[in-house]
């Protein structure tokens, strides 16, 4: 394998009067994209003794996968519908059918079917596509979608009357949020601020050409989004900031109503709401910080009563209304496990029946599948663990009965069965008790140590709730073992356990990392010398800034779409996001925030340590972590030339924050990622040379 050469492309484009390289945050300078493309070039010249691999992977995991794919079928009123992926496209097909009308959706002759949008051929025009939203009229007759062809989360909004009428083209630039009146002529959209901010709401007639703005939040640090409750009977406009929240209403069938606030904004408080006839739901955390339930009457908005109280071992994730009463979420924090609860409510709102639903492994995802009949009393669970793969459920609320809908198949050597988890507990630096989640092959999880991929995020309170993976199967199969860090900053321990890794506590995060890390070695599991971590987004910087506190503690990093260039890119309110995530990091024009930031902030915290080798990746088109910050972190390394392995960058110049956007193509970019983590850890298989060794950590 090539080595690195610090001479090029770095010292080409160096500018003396710039060490931070903050030039390339100029993405209309033509230098910038020259940098770039050098240093993908470069990139495959290192990656070209792994082709080979790559190719294998890639293969192995199209032969794992089902690829010719029918979603499930989901009844509305009118129509069912579903999707279909044909086994060689990158997009899906939508479809639907009328019900009771000799419905099968697998009828090969597509009798009686409809095709409601064709994501495939749409991507034939087009080098990005990502469906942001897709909306029904109450008559299941207009449909509207929002669609990015660029990856920069700006969308446009499109109308079609269905079956086959003309596709109008009706705004440019939004966002992506939709949601249609129930007056089947209503659409109500959002548009952004000029740092990208969802700040007001439209309403807009299907027959005219003009919308009218009817909501408008000036506070930059709250973003808008549309609801409408599964009752059908009022939309809901959201107001909110990381830790603050607010919630106008308009009613579905008169929506050229005046929205009127539900309940005014506090400071510190949360809160959404859910709705049955007569009643409002409100789940908050207004004196209780892990949420509690009350319910208000619809004359009555600020009048709360209590339903359920604040719990110290339970976080209330979401309230879920239908005819006959309430599915609740709720995370138990000493086994950070999520539970669905039933509850159901006679006419007089009292309480009838309230019960668990029952979990079939833990840990394992648990939630509520798309289930958009108000009266249904059969739900559609979906399940999932680090070892069984994604089924959908059918659980009868009167029967208690269990039916199996779909379950994704896993083809191949490897099969669900042959893999086993396991769940430690690291201490962290204070004391504290990390929940760690490992899954390997279950005749080698026992018998460790072995070369093992972390895992982490740790911000906005995101869960990693146990989530299979067709990808991660050749790690396994080779004889490596999957992690994941459950940190603080995440909600993995609900709501105290982001409380706990955020603003002032942030660096919690880190340390809970590297004692994931450490537990790993602890107990046999991991091989001290082959640990890689992995970290996407806020993920990229808990590896980032675990890697400044011990450039030892791991043989290699994946940097995906990394945010590491916290302190600039806080101190910059123009940018996207920015002014949004005051609470979440801190305001840096706040002495001890920027103090605070800049001491853990991985670009401000660069010296000339042994770095393990680096695979960065970045996006030209991505709004929530600009190319510069990976392109920045990439550059830096270089010039240090202290990092014990090679340090690459690859940019992929038409994608977004979240990749590539054909399915193809993102498995191929994550069997390059794979085949640099097989590669650091020593399972690539590719015949060793000077310049093939894996590096040591």
């Amino acid at each position: 394998m090539k080595e690195h050469l610090p001479s090029a492309p770095v010292a080409r484009f160096k500018k003396i009067e710039d060490p931070h390289w903050h030039w390339l945050e100029n993405r209309d300078a033509p230098e910038v994209a020259e940098f770039l493309e050098a240093v993908n070039l470069e990139c495959d010249q290192w990656f070209e003794p792994l082709e080979s691999l790559t190719q294998t992977l890639f293969d192995s995991h199209l032969a794992r996968r089902e690829l010719a794919v029918t979603g499930l079928a989901t009844p509305f009123d009118h129509f069912v519908y579903w999707s279909e992926t044909a086994s060689d496209a990158d997009y899906p097909v939508f479809w639907r059918h009328p019900i009771g009308n000799d419905f099968d959706h697998l009828d090969i002759e597509r009798r009686g079917h409809e095709c409601l949008i064709d994501l495939q051929e749409l991507s034939t025009h087009n080098s990005f596509l990502e469906l942001g939203d897709l909306a029904l009229s109450e008559d299941e007759q207009w449909m509207a979608w929002t669609l990015d062809t660029q990856g920069n989360e700006y969308f446009d909004l499109y109308l079609r009357h269905l079956p086959d009428g003309e596709t109008i083209r009706l705004e440019r630039g939004i966002g992506p949020d939709l949601c249609w009146a129930e007056d089947n002529a209503t659409l109500l959209f959002t548009r952004y601020d000029t740092t990208q901010r969802p700040a007001t709401v439209w309403r807009r007639h299907r027959n005219h050409d003009d919308a009218v703005c009817i909501f408008e939040e000036d506070d930059v640090e709250f973003w808008v989004g549309l609801d409408k409750t599964r009752s059908r009977e009022w939309l809901i406009i959201h107001s909110a900031s990381k830790d603050t929240s607010e919630a106008h209403l308009v009613p579905a069938t008169t929506p050229e109503s005046a929205p009127e606030c539900f309940h005014p904004r506090e400071s510190g408080v949360e809160y959404g709401i859910d709705h049955r006839p007569g009643m409002f739901y409100v789940l908050h955390n207004r004196n209780a910080v892990h949420f509690c339930l009350d319910r208000a009457e619809e004359h009555a908005f600020g009048q709360w009563l209590p339903m359920i109280e604040h719990r110290d071992g339970t976080t209330l994730e979401d309230v879920d209304a239908f005819s006959w009463g309430l599915v609740l979420t709720e995370r138990d924090h000493d086994s950070a496990q999520v539970h669905l609860r039933l509850m159901q409510i006679d006419e007089h709102h009292d309480v009838t029946r309230d019960e668990w639903l029952p979990i079939a492994e833990m840990p394992c995802s648990l939630g509520l599948a798309d289930t958009p009949h108000f009266d249904t009393r059969q739900l559609r669970l979906h399940e999932e663990s680090f070892t069984t793969p994604p089924r959908w459920v059918e659980f009868d609320i009167d029967s208690g009965e269990r039916r199996l809908l779909r379950q994704q198949p896993v083809y191949g050597d490897i099969q669900p069965g042959h893999l086993a988890c396991r769940r430690l507990w690291a201490t962290s630096f204070d004391g504290e008790r990390v929940p760690v989640s490992v899954v390997a092959r279950a005749d080698l999880i026992d018998r460790g140590p072995l070369p093992t991929l972390l895992y982490g995020y740790g911000a906005y309170g995101q869960t990693l709730d146990p989530w299979f993976s067709i990808s991660r199967l050749e790690l396994l199969a080779r004889g490596g073992a999957f992690a994941v860090a459950h940190v603080r900053g995440g909600g993995d321990r609900g709501e105290p356990w982001y409380l706990g890794g955020k603003l002032e506590h942030k660096e919690n995060s880190f340390q809970d990392f590297l004692a994931a890390r450490n537990v790993l070695v602890e107990h046999g599991l991991a091989e001290e010398r082959h640990i890689a971590a992995y970290g996407a987004s806020a993920g990229g910087l808990l590896v980032a800034a675990s890697v400044n506190l011990d450039p030892h503690a791991f043989c290699a990093a994946v940097l995906d779409v990394p945010f590491v260039d916290v302190l600039r890119t806080m101190e910059n309110p123009d940018l996207p996001l920015t002014t949004a995530e005051y609470t979440e990091w801190g305001n840096p024009e706040e002495p001890e925030a920027h103090r605070r930031i800049k001491g853990y902030s991985p670009l401000n915290n660069l010296v000339p340590a042994p770095w393990p080798a680096v695979y960065l990746q970045g996006s030209w088109h991505d709004s929530r972590v600009p190319y510069w910050e990976p392109a920045k972190l990439y550059a830096r390394l270089i010039e240090l030339d202290s990092a014990r392995g090679p340090v690459m960058l690859r940019t992929d110049m038409s994608a977004g924050h979240g990749g590539a956007s054909g399915r193809f193509h993102a498995w191929r970019d994550v069997a390059r990622q794979d085949a640099f983590i097989l590669w650091a850890l020593g399972l690539s298989r590719v015949e060793p040379t000077a310049k093939t060794t894996a590096p040591d950590a």
